[in-house]
């Protein structure tokens, strides 16, 4: 091992390199009080990027509603915690890989849902789902097509080696993010009350212990990469590109679980983003100490690897422990039996520093706390023009469509609205045996074994809404979320966010920014939902431009009883069909605008947060009395397409179709009341004798409820509009992907 590197001059073309901004090397002077060597600066340059430092966000993700009731840890460790009941809670947390992503699709996805099922199980909880939320170009360019598939089997071939079933998730083909793909994953984990840990360190002396893969120089500085915007050059930074091992992470998670069960750890990090510098000084300063660690004691794969190297390698599938006293050998013999790599590397102190030597050798001194507390920005922020011109469009002069049934087929037929069976289908979501409502309803549902519990779960995007008004965007995507939640019966709890936005040092993008965080705080507090954490990614734009504003929502309901979970599909002839909340007429923000007429503009709907909250609490009521055959929430794609999706959906659950004969409610133009997609609306399903009950539930709530028709038959017929075979609508809908993928 050679420490060469220690004696690079450090000159402002160096500090630029390292993503630092002149004034924030001062400050790095400051706090020294002398200037830093390249190890030292290397370590500011990581914790002070973006996606470590939340440099440009910090300030706008306080205002966030972050507690409630059952919230038993929210923002500020690995992943957020609520109380479920009956000794149990659910941990929860969505975390990007966007820029690995796209330029290593494969690696990039799968080392993204390694990091957040890290994130799970060192709160020492197991993880039983995995979600995910996707964004990609138009599916017709080849690039895109690489990059889809090479993420979709990243992700596939991680969870199910992990043996953690991937279990809901989306996907959206839009040009916004033809350079800059969004990989989005979540995971969600079980844990007993008394298992639950964090990550922090105490207890002067107590020993520092890596456990997990060998380091290498995969991933040095993907962090500073993450915190950038993607260039021509940017495949050149393979190299910030981690690389998975989903066996070594397996063994990694029974070792971690069994350590924390048998109760011999003080606290435990994931290193992730940064590495061991993060997980090092993030564990310090959260317990108030200090950290001393040797890195020729770190077990390494590559020779001569230098102090800086180890500290920002990303290698993946590893953690940092601190055991309890007289715990370090009974740990040891744990991870042995795993067959894991271990090293007792240092111990913790009571200097607030963290102190990194070679051989004995101090390389690195430095506050812990100074490296978690990076400079805080506060952007000047302007309204685009663009929004003005979105609010003046004119929806008279779009001319109403002549033949509704050709575009409701079209719509069936587009890779954004159409089914996600090519992607669902590589995936295990059947694995362990507790899933009960699989991929391809409103929100999946996992059962607690050995309770009455369940847990509903979903995730959810609006780029293109909050594009056009980003604060009823914002709004809208929290609204979507819980209800799904609601649909499938549970009661909305908690929510997990991952906010995906260009540069925030140019004004237009921290206006949406800005708006955004607003919108989502006074939906969640609306409806009285707490955020427990989540992820901020920023920089997601490339010579060409920023991608839409996209804040992807992962929201988690409970049951406390699974019994009474609800799907999306019809299911028997002759049940009743019931459009909850009002049909609306406007086209404005709708996919139908954007797939047949090719504009993405004009005014999304606007959405009253107490109506959709009654909503919630009138299809919660009805699940609980059993009332409901069905539950869909019309969202893309409108009325129409949800009633479509209600009739085919069945078909890779249940092998059956059903058809339908409704009404077409409302006045106003057709395709509006037919596409448009105005909010607060479900359509639901019931047995004909409970449709009296069904109709007072709703008037106790206060939510309009409309009998619009009856399930039965082999097609599709609304009002006199559409009269469409079921079969040939489920064709389109189940095939699309499939066949642009051939």
């Amino acid at each position: 091992m050679t420490s060469s590197i220690t004696d690079v001059e450090i000159t402002p073309k160096v500090v630029q390199e390292h993503g630092l901004k002149p004034d924030e090397y001062d400050r790095i002077c400051k706090i020294l009080g002398r200037k830093p060597n390249i190890t030292e600066l290397g370590l500011y340059s990581v914790m002070w990027s973006e996606h470590c430092g939340y440099k440009h966000s910090r300030a706008l993700l306080k205002t966030l509603p972050t507690k409630g009731p059952k919230v038993l840890q929210g923002p500020g460790e690995n992943a957020g915690i609520m109380d479920i009941g009956e000794g149990w809670a659910v941990a929860f947390k969505v975390e990007s890989h966007n820029h690995p992503s796209a330029i290593e699709p494969y690696q990039g996805a799968a080392t993204g849902v390694g990091g957040i099922l890290r994130d799970i199980f060192t709160m020492g909880a197991r993880p039983i789902a995995s979600l995910n939320s996707l964004r990609f170009g138009p599916l017709a360019d080849p690039k895109v097509k690489r990059l889809f598939s090479g993420v979709v089997r990243g992700i596939a071939d991680y969870g199910n080696c992990m043996g953690i079933p991937t279990v809901a998730g989306e996907v959206v083909f839009d040009e916004s993010y033809t350079e800059n793909c969004l990989v989005n994953a979540m995971s969600v984990g079980l844990v007993r009350y008394e298992h639950i840990i964090k990550g922090r360190a105490s207890g002067v002396g107590n020993p520092v212990i890596y456990i997990g893969a060998t380091t290498g120089r995969d991933g040095i500085h993907g962090a500073t990469f993450a915190s950038t915007e993607i260039t021509d050059e940017s495949t050149e930074k393979r190299s910030a590109v981690q690389v998975a091992d989903p066996f070594m992470e397996k063994l990694l998670m029974e070792a971690t679980l069994e350590l924390i069960h048998d109760d011999l750890l003080v606290g435990i990090q994931d290193m992730g983003a940064a590495g061991l510098t993060c997980s090092t000084c993030e564990m310090a300063s959260r317990g108030g100490a200090g950290i001393e660690i040797d890195v020729a004691k770190v077990p390494q794969r590559e020779k001569g690897m230098t102090p800086y190297e180890i500290l920002l390698s990303e290698s993946q599938e590893r953690m940092l422990l601190v055991a309890k006293p007289d715990c370090e050998q009974k740990v040891h013999e744990i991870l042995a039996k795993w067959d894991l790599h271990a090293a007792t590397i240092g111990f913790v102190t009571d200097t607030g520093r963290m102190v990194v030597k070679e051989n004995g050798k101090v390389v690195a001194d430095v506050p812990a706390d100074s490296l978690t507390e990076a400079p805080v920005y506060h952007p000047a922020k302007s309204e685009p023009d663009i929004l003005k011109k979105h609010r003046e469009f004119d929806e008279a002069a779009v001319p109403v469509p002549s033949h509704p049934q050709e575009v409701l087929e079209k719509l069936l037929s587009d890779p954004t609205l159409a089914s996600k069976r090519w992607v669902y289908r590589q995936y295990d979501h059947m694995v362990r045996s507790n899933t009960l409502v699989r991929p391809g309803s409103d929100a999946a549902v996992i059962r607690v074994k050995g309770t009455p519990l369940g847990l509903a779960m979903t995730i959810d995007g609006l780029g293109s809404y909050c594009a056009l008004d980003p604060y009823e965007g914002a709004k809208t995507v929290v609204a979507e979320a819980a209800r799904n939640i609601a649909c499938s019966g549970a009661e909305p709890i908690g929510m997990t966010d991952c906010l995906n936005f260009g540069s925030p040092e140019k004004p237009e993008v921290y206006y949406y920014f800005d708006r955004v965080i607003a919108g989502l705080g006074d939906a969640c507090r609306a409806f009285h939902i707490p955020i427990t954490g989540g992820n901020v990614s920023l920089y997601n734009e490339n010579p060409s431009g920023a991608i839409d504003p996209t804040p992807i929502v992962g929201m988690i309901g409970l049951f406390t009883d699974v019994s009474t979970a609800v799907t999306q599909w019809f299911k028997d002839e002759g049940d009743l069909i019931y459009l909850l909340g009002d049909i609306g007429d406007s086209i404005g923000g709708s996919r139908y605008l954007q797939v047949v007429h090719g504009k993405k503009t004009g005014l999304c709907p606007k959405l009253n947060m107490e109506m959709e909250h009654k909503l919630h609490q009138a299809l919660k009521a009805m699940a609980d009395g059993r009332l409901l055959r069905s539950a869909h929430d019309c969202s893309d794609g409108g009325f129409a397409v949800a009633l479509a999706e209600s009739c085919v959906t069945g078909w890779t659950h249940e092998a059956k179709t059903h058809g339908a004969k409704v009404e077409l409610p409302g006045q106003g133009r057709v395709d509006g009341r037919l596409f448009g997609e105005a909010q607060s609306r479900t359509i639901i399903s019931c047995k004909p004798v409970l449709g009296a009950q069904i109709e007072a539930l709703a008037g106790k709530f206060g939510v309009p409820c409309a009998k619009i028709g009856q399930v039965g038959g082999d097609a599709l017929l609304i009002g006199g509009e559409i009269n469409a075979p079921v079969a040939r609508l489920a064709d389109l809908f189940f095939t699309s992907i499939e066949k642009l993928m051939a």
